[in-house]
């Protein structure tokens, strides 16, 4: 089973980074998704899941011989968190730059100056080369 997940991890991290390098601003955000979703996963497969363990150490009894380790459950917390913020603030990023390029495609926004014509980006590629 944990080489069912780590070639899942895999699998989303590479086909999250395949989307990060495409063109469409909405899939470079399904891209982020699915990087998001890949390091919970790798998180989640870090330490195995135990049933009916307790995550708490005694210090009178020192350290049992199976205990549950809570770390990679809070970092998963934290990770949806910030995941969560990340992606807020890249839909709000796509929605404005959407309304002011009024395109979605990355190569087709050459400029965010208004009004931006294809003259003038050509001619200040001459001016900076001169």
């Amino acid at each position: 089973m944990l080489i069912l997940m780590a070639i899942t991890a895999g699998v989303l991290f590479a086909t999250g980074i395949f989307m990060i390098l495409r063109r469409s601003l909405v899939k470079v955000l399904i891209g982020i998704l699915l990087l998001s979703y890949a390091a919970n996963l790798l998180l989640f497969t870090s330490s195995p899941l135990m049933r009916g363990v307790p995550p708490l150490i005694d210090q009178t009894t020192g350290v049992p011989a199976v205990y549950a380790d809570p770390v990679p459950q809070a970092l998963i917390l934290t990770a949806i968190v910030i995941s969560f913020g990340v992606t807020a603030f890249a839909v709000v990023l796509i929605r404005r730059a959407y309304a002011v390029t009024g395109t979605g495609d990355l190569d087709k926004m050459h400029c965010t100056d208004i009004p931006c014509a294809d003259d003038e980006i050509l001619s200040d590629l001459e001016d900076e080369v001169k």
